[in-house]
Formats: C-alpha cells, sequence, structure tokens
C-alpha cells in the first residue's frame, strides 16, 4: 500500500490569512505569554456586585471555600434568634488549626441588620482573596500563608432579612438615620449588648487589679444576652485575635476605643485608651488606603457631619458615646485591638453601587489586614524550651497588657521605637528592650524563663475552660457555576497553553 497524503482541512484555506507563518508564530507566543503573566499578576476577580440574602449567603461562602479548600473552610460560631447560622469563612494555609507565631486577624460586618454594605464587601473580600491566591498575587499568597484570617459577614442576619423586605428604596432602611432591620429579631441592638468593660475597669484600677483580661462581671449575664452576641463573645475568647475591625453604615469614618464614656455622663467628650496612639496611627492605615475617607470633600456629609476634613477618624466616645459596644469588649476582655469601620451615609444603598463601595475599600481592608504584623512578636517559653501560655507581656509606658497564647506565643501591635517589654509569670519575670521600626514586619522579641514547668494545659483543655460551645464546619458548596468562576483563571491557562501548542504545531 503507498504511502498516503492528507490534505489541509477545508478551514484552513478560509482561515490561512489568519493562521501565522513561522516568523509570526514567535511574536504571537510572546503575545500569549505575556497574556498569561498579565492573568496572574494584573487585573481583578469577577464579583457579582449583588446582595446576598441569607441561601446566597450561605451559598457563596460555601462555594468560595470549595473553591479554595486547600486555604479555606467555613464553620458556623452560632446561630440567631431565629436560627440562621453565623457564618464564618476562613483563610489561612493551615485551615482550622492556630500556627504558633502566626497572628490571628478577623472581620465582622452587619451587626446591625440594615447596614448593609459591610456584609457584601466581606463576600466581595472572601471571592477576592481566594481568586487572587489562585491565580498566584504574591502579596495576596503573603498574607494567606502568614495570617489566620476569620470574615463574618453578618453577625444579624435576621435584622438584614427585614431590612431586605423594604431594601434600598425605603428611607427607613437605606438613609443614615434608617433604622428598620437595625436590631436582631429579639429587638436588640448588638453593638450595645456586650457588657460594657470600662466603667468595670475603671473601678478595678482604682484597686490595683489587671489592666487586661477584665473579668465580664456576674450582673451582666443576669441581663437580656442575645445569642449572636453571646455567640461572638464565646468566639472571641476561644481565639488569640489580635487585629480586629467591625464594618458599619450610616457615616464615612473610622472610628476607635474607646466608645464607652466610662464613669463619666459628658457626651462627646474624649475617651482616651492606653493604646490611643496607636489606635490613631491603625485608623490612619484604613483611612490612607480608602479612596475616598480622608480626602475633605469627596464625600457628601452625613446628618451634616463631615469627617473627611477631619483625617476621616475620630474617637468613639468623642463622637457619641456608646456603653455596651464590641470594640470596647475586644481590648478589655481579650488581646484583641479592634476599630469600626464606617463606610457609607447610605446605610442599604442601590446594588448598582456596590462595585463602587468596593473599589473605594478595597485597598484599605487588605492595609488593614496586613497592619498585624507590625510591633512585636515571639514566644515565652520555659527552662525546657516549651511554650508558657498565659505569661503576661507589659509594655512600659502603655498601660495595657496582652497574654501569651497556648503555645506560648504573642503578638504585641505597637508604634515605632524602642520599647521596654516585660514577661511575667508565676513569679518569674524577663525584661527585654525591643525596637519596632516604622514599615517593618514585627519584631521577633522571644523570652525564656529558667523554671521547668511539670504541666501545661493542651489547646482543648485551654478551650474547654474557655467555652463549652462547639464551632460546626460548614458543609462544602458543590454549585458548579461559582465553582468555575472562581476556577476561571486556571482553565484560562489551560487554554494558552493549548494555544501556543497548536501554534508551535501548525507553524512546524
Amino acid at each position: 500500500m503507498g504511502k498516503q497524503t492528507f490534505s489541509k482541512p477545508p478551514t484552513h484555506e478560509f482561515l490561512g490569512p489568519f493562521l501565522p507563518t513561522k516568523e509570526k508564530s514567535c511574536w504571537i507566543l510572546l503575545f500569549v505569554l505575556a497574556f498569561e503573566v498579565n492573568s496572574i499578576r494584573g487585573g481583578d476577580v469577577k464579583i457579582d456586585f449583588s446582595y446576598h440574602h441569607y441561601p446566597d449567603l450561605s451559598r457563596v461562602l460555601n462555594d468560595t471555600a470549595a473553591s479554595c479548600h486547600e486555604i479555606s473552610r467555613v464553620y458556623s460560631v452560632g446561630k440567631s434568634v431565629e436560627g440562621r447560622d453565623l457564618w464564618v469563612i476562613e483563610f489561612s494555609d493551615n485551615p482550622g488549626v492556630h500556627e504558633p507565631g502566626e497572628p490571628e486577624f478577623r472581620y465582622v460586618g452587619n451587626m446591625h441588620g440594615n447596614e448593609a454594605v459591610g456584609r457584601e464587601l466581606l463576600v466581595y473580600l472572601a471571592q477576592y482573596l481566594c481568586s487572587r491566591y489562585q491565580a498566584g498575587d504574591a502579596r495576596i499568597r503573603q498574607l494567606i500563608d502568614q495570617t489566620r484570617i476569620h470574615i463574618m459577614p453578618s453577625m444579624n442576619p435576621d435584622g438584614f432579612e427585614l431590612a431586605a423586605t423594604l431594601g434600598p428604596d425605603s428611607p427607613r432602611t437605606s438613609t443614615s438615620w434608617g433604622s428598620y432591620g437595625r436590631l436582631n429579631a429579639g429587638r436588640i441592638d448588638l453593638n450595645r449588648n456586650f457588657p460594657d468593660m470600662l466603667p468595670v475597669w475603671l473601678l478595678q484600677e482604682k484597686s490595683q487589679r489587671r489592666n487586661h483580661h477584665v473579668d465580664i462581671p456576674e450582673w451582666y449575664w443576669d441581663t437580656q444576652v442575645a445569642p449572636e452576641t453571646l455567640s461572638v463573645i464565646l468566639w472571641s475568647l476561644s481565639q488569640p485575635f489580635v487585629l480586629a475591625g467591625s464594618l458599619h453604615g450610616g457615616s464615612v469614618v473610622v472610628s476607635y476605643p474607646f466608645d464607652s464614656c466610662g464613669l463619666r455622663k459628658v457626651m462627646r467628650s474624649y475617651s482616651e485608651a492606653p493604646d490611643d496612639a496607636l489606635f490613631r496611627k491603625l485608623a490612619k492605615v484604613y483611612v490612607d488606603g480608602h479612596r475616598k475617607m480622608g480626602k475633605c470633600g469627596q464625600v457628601e456629609p452625613c446628618n451634616k457631619r463631615n469627617f473627611t476634613c477631619k483625617g476621616g477618624m475620630t474617637n468613639g466616645a468623642e463622637w457619641y458615646c456608646v456603653s455596651g459596644g464590641m470594640q470596647d469588649f475586644s481590648y478589655l476582655v481579650t488581646n484583641c485591638l479592634e476599630m469600626t469601620f464606617e463606610l457609607s451615609c447610605d446605610k442599604y444603598p442601590d446594588e448598582s453601587e456596590l462595585q463602587t463601595y468596593w473599589e473605594d475599600n478595597k485597598e484599605a481592608l487588605l492595609s488593614y489586614m496586613e497592619a498585624v504584623h507590625t510591633g512585636i512578636k515571639g514566644f515565652v517559653r520555659d527552662g525546657a524550651g516549651r511554650g508558657v501560655p498565659n505569661a503576661t507581656i507589659s509594655v512600659e509606658g502603655v498601660d495595657h497588657d496582652v497574654t501569651t497564647a497556648s503555645d506560648g506565643d504573642y503578638w504585641r501591635l505597637l508604634l515605632p521605637g524602642t520599647h521596654r517589654v516585660t514577661a511575667s509569670w508565676e513569679g518569674f519575670e524577663q525584661t527585654r528592650t525591643c525596637a519596632v521600626k516604622d514599615e517593618s514586619p514585627a519584631t521577633v522579641c522571644d523570652f525564656s524563663f529558667s523554671a521547668t514547668t511539670t504541666w501545661f494545659a493542651s489547646k482543648d483543655d485551654v478551650t474547654r475552660a474557655i467555652t463549652e460551645f462547639t464551632i460546626t464546619p460548614a458543609q462544602s458548596g458543590k454549585h458548579a457555576s461559582s465553582s468555575f468562576s472562581l476556577h476561571s483563571n486556571s482553565f484560562l491557562r489551560y487554554y494558552q497553553i493549548l494555544v501556543i501548542t497548536l501554534i508551535v504545531v501548525w507553524s512546524s
């Protein structure tokens, strides 16, 4: 049988002028490779800028975690009055585990149900982190590999569903003074439902008691504590959070502790925390990353208040006193420094505006998370090299201490400068001088006691001692459409490789 010859398919005659010669193929190859690099380093994830009702919220969080299962998981810290889960999506290179030496960060949105912008921005942030990590974005990979990030889009899912019945078209929900859906289903304002710890601390301070991890007073448990509040309290105590942000609406400003007026009854007077200068620096990190917040005249005044011409930040109590707020609770009862971000005059804006809010806040949200890696960090160990949990870390000149986590690791956000830092535990004490440089990663300051302890509580013992509640992982999402959109960059790269191969083969 003779050698067979094959003619080119009919399509070649039609496509001939558009197919490359050998000379052209090199240029096309360079173009495709350049496009490939851009798809990894540049651009943005395609986000569906819409409102997410509870079923949609559950689906998109699970889809995102399923798409990035190697770095993400979804869990619930509890349920609302009406039985909706308080979902959290976590990002870490080791999801579900506290890694010794790695700081923990959290964002909480939608405490007030009709303040919907923060809820959606946190959904978009989760999608963005997943997509950019998969695309090889160096900044996002570093952030997730070195930080354990917890994102709770909605602390008040019941309130949101109520507000959504009126939506952005009603002034009762959308205006800066709108309050329909603000409360939870039990008619409780969640940001007034935490224990008011400042008066407790000030009274204790006079009797020389500790300036950190102040005990929640017994009388608080006799009050009406919302299940959402209790869940967040237990969650806050179960994880060694270092830095946090709570997203609200009704103004455009960063508010920092103290919110409470303490023992004073004077409204709108500055209530200074021991870390006041640090709070102001952290607030500036968010303001500087925001496209409008600190730029005078860029935002219309909300209720005749325009903070953009005042640096975009305010002390909470100087704005107005809040008793029982979450950020004061975090500061005085846990190691966590927390601030409040007011993101919009319009609490429940039209869906068409959500993309603009995302673009305004994206860099600020990322920069603030990165700030968890400033100050000092390290371990406190005993003579055998084992981590010492619950050791106290004190900084000279700052009347607020933090304590070590279960592995003996600690993080203390501090301003640039030279600090005298003391670690103490059970009568043992060691002091070091630790330097913090501006715009630099946290300085490592380790401590070691000569004593050898005979017993330490395990992580499980510590967790059980704090709380008996369990965090239930959510079921993995199985919605192919969302998974496909989050994997589209990978698909595109496979397609590009195929195109390159066909070009080379055809040109040869």
